[in-house]
């Protein structure tokens, strides 16, 4: 599966118009640089423009405070919002918690296998595994998302694994391939994956080729 890593609705609105994409992840950082003035407001319009699972994460670093804010987001759309928290001892207690009282809790954050088997332990749904930071500490990120998957298979643990970080659109098909269950990619990304020369030259003969047919038969 993919989700849209963004939090400019009006991209997300478009990459959602594609058909491809069946949920959505945030961040901080992204929703700094994409003029999130509040983050309620925009998980609202977020919200609005997509459909699925939405992401989104606490800003808070303490379990009671980790908490609140959580309440306070899935008031939001229940159905819909994913609490996104840091892999943290704070955020496993927290994470814990949410999960028996029904939330959906996304971990983040997670760089090695003893991470992510920790967080799927502690209730997450979904394990957010840094694909293009794993590999810039010079491991195999494909290694990690297998035993992760493994792992997760093998204890018959609910969580999925969420590859994200991606640099460039040749990771998708790499984390795909290892087992990530979602894949979640920036909306520049994912316009990579439309585009390939020999599909465009293609259709471009196909076009051609019909301008310049033989009208007389």
């Amino acid at each position: 599966m993919l989700f849209v890593d963004c939090s400019d609705p009006q991209e997300v609105r478009a990459i959602f118009s594609w058909g491809v994409v069946c949920g959505t992840t945030t961040n901080p950082m992204l929703l700094a640089r994409e003029g999130a003035r509040d983050v309620e407001g925009r998980v609202r319009e977020l919200c609005a423009a997509s459909e699925g699972p939405l992401s989104v994460q606490v800003l808070s670093t303490e379990y009671g405070a980790m908490i609140d804010e959580a309440r306070t987001l899935q008031a939001i759309d229940p159905n819909r919002i994913v609490v996104k928290l840091p892999f943290s001892e704070a955020g496993l207690m927290a994470a814990r918690t949410l999960s028996k009282h029904g939330a959906d809790v996304n971990v983040t954050a997670c760089m090695s296998f003893q991470q992510a088997y920790l967080a799927a332990l502690a209730g997450a749904k979904y394990v957010s595994i840094f694909w293009g930071r794993v590999r810039d500490m010079g491991y195999d990120a494909g290694a990690v998302v297998r035993d992760v998957r493994t792992m997760l298979d093998r204890e018959s643990l609910p969580a999925q694994i969420i590859a994200g970080s991606m640099r460039q659109a040749i990771d998708v098909n790499e984390a795909l391939l290892a087992g990530a269950h979602v894949v979640t990619v920036t909306p520049p990304i994912l316009r990579k994956m439309l585009n390939h020369p020999k599909t465009e030259e293609t259709l471009r003969e196909f076009s051609e080729a019909w301008a310049t047919r033989d009208k007389s038969r």
